[in-house]
Order: C-alpha cells, then sequence, then structure tokens
C-alpha cells in the first residue's frame, strides 16, 4: 500500500507579510503602522518565523534591529511577490467595484477642502461612490487600497493650488491687531502638523524682526481652525483650507502678507488608469473645481 508523505507546512502569511515590511520599512514600528497592528504583534509574528525556520532574520539591538544576512538575501523576492498580490487585490476589487474611489488625505483637508466639494462631485457623478480615508502621511498606494492621494508637497500628479500662508482670526479679534507687532499681544495659537508655520510667515512678513509670540498648541489643525473661529486667537492659515471661512466671514486676514511655501497641494495616483476610469474621471473633477468653494 502506497503511503501518502504528509503535506510540508507552509510558513504564515501574516509572518511573512511582518517580516516584509519590517524589513523594508527598517523597523517593527514602521511595520505595524503599515500593517494596522501593534509593534508587538509584528515582534510576535517574526519570532514565530524564526523559530519555525530555525534562523535569525533580524539582528536585534536595543531600539534597532537589522536584517541578518539571510533576511537581507531573500527580501528581494518577498517584496515582489507582495507587490505583485497587492496588485492583484487591487485589480479584484476594482472589478468587483468598478465605481468606487477610494482617496487618502490629511484630516485637515479633508474637513476643509474635500468634504465641501463631495457634494457637488455627487451631483456630477451620482453612479460614482467616494470614500475618504484622513491619514497624516501619504500612504504606500502598493500595499493599501487606495485610489488617489490628495496631500502637500512632493512632486507627483496635479498641482491644485501652491500653499500660501497667512494669520486668520475672528473678526472681533482682528480689531485689536493693527500691525504684525500686535500679535504679540495675543494668543498665537499652532497646530502639531504644521508647527512651523507661524516662524515661515514672520520671516516672510517681518524680515529681522523679532516677535515673541504664544499661545496654545493643538493636536489637529481642525481644532485650532474652530478655536480661532471662536475668537481664541490667530491661527496661521493655509489658503486653499480656510478660504471658505474667509469667505463666509467666520475668520478675516488681519494683515495683507502673505508666504508662498515651496510646495502644492496635490492630487495623484501611482496607478496607471484610462482617462475614463473612475479615479481618473474624479481626480479630474476635483483639479477643474478646485476653486468651486471660493
Amino acid at each position: 500500500m502506497a503511503v501518502s508523505p504528509p503535506p510540508a507546512r507552509s510558513l504564515p502569511l501574516t509572518a511573512l507579510r511582518a517580516f516584509e515590511a519590517a524589513a523594508r520599512l527598517g523597523g517593527f514600528s514602521a511595520a505595524a503602522q503599515e500593517l494596522g497592528v501593534t509593534p508587538g504583534a509584528v515582534s510576535a509574528q517574526i519570532k514565530a518565523l524564526e523559530e519555525a525556520l530555525q534562523a535569525p532574520l533580524f539582528d536585534r539591538r536595543p531600539k534597532q534591529v537589522t536584517l541578518t544576512a539571510l533576511g537581507a538575501r531573500v527580501l528581494p523576492g518577498f517584496t515582489e511577490a507582495f507587490d505583485q498580490l497587492n496588485a492583484a487585490t487591487r485589480r479584484l476589487r476594482a472589478e468587483a467595484q468598478p465605481s468606487t474611489v477610494h482617496i487618502a488625505t490629511l484630516p485637515a483637508i479633508a474637513q476643509f477642502w474635500l468634504s465641501p466639494r463631495l457634494p457637488g462631485l455627487r451631483a456630477a457623478m451620482p453612479e460614482m461612490a467616494v470614500s475618504v480615508t484622513a491619514t497624516e502621511a501619504p500612504p504606500n498606494l502598493k500595499r493599501t487600497p487606495y485610489d488617489l492621494c490628495l496631500f502637500y508637497g512632493g512632486g507627483l500628479g496635479t498641482a491644485i493650488e501652491q500653499d500660501v500662508i497667512f494669520p486668520v482670526c475672528a473678526p472681533a479679534m482682528a480689531r485689536q491687531l493693527r500691525t504684525p507687532a500686535d500679535l504679540q499681544y495675543v494668543p498665537c495659537l499652532s497646530d502639531a502638523v504644521w508647527a512651523q508655520d507661524w516662524e515661515h510667515w514672520l520671516q516672510a512678513a517681518c524680515p529681522g524682526e523679532t516677535l515673541h509670540l504664544r499661545g496654545p498648541e493643538f493636536s489637529l489643525y481642525s481644532l485650532a481652525v474652530e478655536e480661532a473661529v471662536n475668537g481664541a486667537g490667530v491661527l496661521i492659515g493655509h489658503q486653499a483650507l480656510v478660504a471658505p471661512l474667509l469667505g463666509s466671514g467666520k475668520l478675516v486676514a488681519p494683515f495683507a502678507e502673505r508666504a508662498s511655501l515651496p510646495r502644492d497641494l496635490r492630487l495623484w495616483s501611482l496607478r496607471p488608469s484610462g482617462p475614463r476610469s473612475p479615479a481618473a474621471r474624479v481626480a479630474r473633477w476635483l483639479a477643474e473645481n478646485s476653486q468651486e468653494t471660493r
């Protein structure tokens, strides 16, 4: 009687994915962020993989991990394989949901720039379903399900608008401000994402002057904007984001001085698509209606 040998045990896909991400990104924390798990989970998955292989893939040091020679040799093959797997997954998703477009963008851009335009987009393309994910950094489009990215900076895709900044505040507070020097006597709001905004504007508007500004910092730009509307202080506004609030009169610009940062609000995709694809149509509509809420 023929005896069938037991099948060889395959290595777990989740552990292989954790290894590839950690190796490509240079650490367990970065891999965890990309995979949406904890660093401890990534560490445990890689440890289990090493035990199954009976060979180390990383050299572990305090606050640092580096690839072993074995890990470095096999990484390119796994990166290529997971790129192909993710490309196939994206194609499957696109075929299954041909009228759905997924957009990744900064929280502030999602709230102040993109959200006011979504009603017009739905009216123009009622057959289209647009989902929006707010994230603090552009995602790796090879490893995520997003079709479009909308962020400041970089040289990809379509430039929507240059990033122009200037102080904004509620009308009542603006009456206390005649020159930039008056900013020293009112709260100057800032946010953690664009912590250098005040410095950039002061260099352009008041070269050679030293002003001592004070005020609270917020973890989200949207919170800082709301507090500026509420009269809590003066905030550096990004033109593309605060234009509707300026148009409604909820915020005003107390000074004429503007500073142009060396970056644009840009819309892009890394995936090739024809001009009639859902992502291309949505991107074209957003570019053509970038000034709609002004």
